[in-house]
């Protein structure tokens, strides 16, 4: 019989998709209270890759992903997922839809795996309406997309962010 073990910890990333103007400290500072401070952002890109979120936010979009201080368990991905989606409903645009959509996931040595609210093939259930996707996948000292890795997580810079996020997870790890 195999012994069951304590998993090993991770990291919380954020990535946040918001309109033109929006404040996004106003996110992080809620996200920080719980999670420690901003340890690592990426650079901002112009989120062009779908209209997906155009109708409830409008067209001018960008894309910024935050990995925060504080080592966790990896089982708070339900409960960040219920959390992000609470946070966004502070945030409404003057259309009446979100301002900024957060998608919470986590950074762990061997993957970044996405919370979703949204059923598919690919993702596992955990449970209070949440889904898991492994999204990227760490093998030969790099991350690699999967087929349906979404296209901005593709990005070069997307994944050189990723790369950074891994080694200071690293660096944590062996502290």
């Amino acid at each position: 019989m195999a012994t069951i073990k304590q998993p090993q910890k991770v990291l919380v990333v954020a990535g946040l998709i918001y309109i033109d103007d929006f404040q996004r400290s106003k996110v992080l500072d809620i996200l920080s209270r719980e999670l420690g401070g901003v340890s690592l952002q990426s650079e901002i890109i112009p989120f062009t890759h779908t209209a997906y979120y155009n109708k409830e936010m409008g067209d001018d979009l960008t894309r910024q992903w935050f990995v925060f201080d504080k080592l966790v368990n990896p089982d708070v991905l339900v409960e960040l997922k219920h959390r992000s989606n609470e946070i966004e409903q502070k945030f409404i645009n003057e259309k009446g839809g979100r301002a900024v959509n957060i998608d919470p996931g986590l950074i762990t040595m061997s993957n970044l795996i996405l919370a979703s609210t949204k059923n598919y093939s690919h993702r596992i259930y955990l449970g209070k309406g949440i889904y898991a996707e492994v999204t990227l996948i760490y093998k030969n000292h790099e991350y690699l997309s999967l087929e349906w890795t979404y296209p901005d997580y593709q990005e070069i810079k997307a994944i050189d962010f990723f790369q950074k996020a891994r080694a200071f997870l690293k660096k944590r790890l062996d502290e």
